[in-house]
């Protein structure tokens, strides 16, 4: 039987019945990717030695009467999270002897749930590009069309799970970075709320592993398919024992409705500072179409939706404070210089972008603020709906550019050029 494209969640029924064994599974899968990884390029650093020993020790596990969530069952893990005795570079050439001795805390509750790791997925250098490739490990293809990029920056998780290299993998997201890879490849993604899920270790060469969250960025389970994200989801959620562990337990509330019919559904398919592109727009109204023919009650227009493009300026405002908290001092004050150059009356996102490079604490605060007056908004408007469908980005998977710098690319929608980035809204 043809294992490699079932889900997490068949493979722990067939697991707990004996229809195969983790040895089998992880074979079949080790198999795979050495079968078709030379041409897609996603699993960057193998580990398949202590994956067989992995596999044995769940089966011989399993035959004690253990039962774990993940026992047994092949996965992938991101390239930027710490996994001892394995290199984590982010994709920078400088740090390619970078290895760890510590697993970081979703490898280690990977491990605990009985999990078999394959390896580490490719990354973009500094996970900063919305396409997986750097100069230690090169570029990772899409699985559906070689000529195409996977996504970024968990891309190269997206691409072995289409590609059938492990049936769950765990990623990263501070600008798309699960959910993009997901749609490139058409698999599963889920941008958990800031705190669920611990990152301690999933952090860039050299830093240590501390215990914090950065504003934004989360990490977050992939799956073929939506149920899978649970399984894993459940895995890796819960506080860090060295900081809220002390203080809280999760308990997600249960879905508001069991059937489509009663579900109220919001659809947006336009956000005022970048189009949809055709393909996207189509996708989204095969969505609406099929909610609308099970009964569900659609909508697309709400007085309630809070304002996309303050949204996403004050997105940008506080994602590039971060981002550029560890500048040289020239090259911060260089920016600074260009920043008070702008004109009070430039709302562009690329303006945006450049004040949030050098946004003052005042300003950060204020832009704090707006944040949450737009939760406040989303609140409001999740009283009324239960569910909004929206693109994730303006295109499909678009074809591999490596050219220039991030800020001199563009991003080509039904023909027309945009700004690379603009896309992240």
């Amino acid at each position: 039987m043809e294992w490699n494209y079932r889900s997490a969640e068949e493979l722990v029924a067939a697991l707990r019945v004996g229809a195969v064994t983790s040895v089998e599974l992880t074979d079949a899968a080790i198999a795979r990717i050495e079968r078709d990884d030379k041409v897609i390029n996603a699993i960057c650093v193998p580990d398949f030695d202590r994956a067989r020993a992995a596999a044995r020790d769940a089966d011989e596990a399993r035959a004690r009467g253990v039962d774990r969530p993940l026992l047994g069952i092949p996965v992938t893990v991101k390239e930027s999270y710490n996994m001892a005795g394995l290199p984590t570079t982010w994709g920078m050439p400088e740090y390619r002897d970078h290895v760890p001795a510590e697993d970081a805390v979703q490898v280690s509750r990977l491990k605990a749930a009985g999990a078999v790791l394959l390896g580490k997925t490719n990354v973009p250098l500094t996970l900063r590009d919305i396409q997986s490739f750097n100069e230690i490990y090169g570029t990772t293809n899409n699985p559906w069309d070689h000529g195409r990029t996977s996504g970024g920056s968990s891309g190269g998780s997206a691409a072995a799970l289409a590609a059938g290299f492990g049936a769950l993998s765990i990623g990263s997201d501070l600008a798309g970075s699960l959910r993009t890879p997901a749609h490139f490849c058409g698999v599963y993604a889920h941008k958990p709320t800031l705190g669920l899920a611990p990152t301690r270790g999933m952090v860039a060469p050299p830093a240590p592993a501390l215990p914090i969250d950065l504003d934004l960025a989360v990490v977050g389970p992939m799956a073929r398919t939506a149920r899978d994200l649970t399984l894993l989801l459940d895995v890796m959620a819960g506080p860090d024992p060295l900081t809220h562990g002390v203080a809280y337990d999760v308990a997600v509330p249960p879905a508001r409705h069991e059937r489509l019919a009663d579900f109220r559904v919001l659809i947006i398919e336009d956000h005022p500072l970048i189009p949809t592109g055709s393909a996207v727009r189509a996708g989204v109204n095969r969505v609406a179409e099929a909610l609308a023919d099970e009964g569900a009650r659609v909508e697309r227009h709400s007085p309630l939706l809070p304002d996309p493009a303050e949204a996403a300026s004050l997105y940008m405002l506080l994602m590039l404070s971060n981002a550029a908290a560890g500048l040289p001092v020239d090259v911060y004050e260089q920016l600074q210089t260009h920043a008070a150059a702008l004109s009070a009356d430039d709302r562009s996102l690329d303006a945006a972008r450049l004040r949030g490079m050098v946004l003052s604490h005042r300003g950060w605060v204020e832009a704090n603020n707006g944040r949450e007056l737009h939760r406040r908004g989303w609140r409001q408007l999740f009283a009324e709906f239960d569910v909004v469908v929206c693109p994730i980005t303006p295109t499909p998977a678009f074809p591999h550019d490596h050219n220039g710098g991030l800020e001199d690319r563009h991003i080509d929608i039904d023909g027309v050029d945009y700004p690379y980035f603009d896309q992240l809204v």
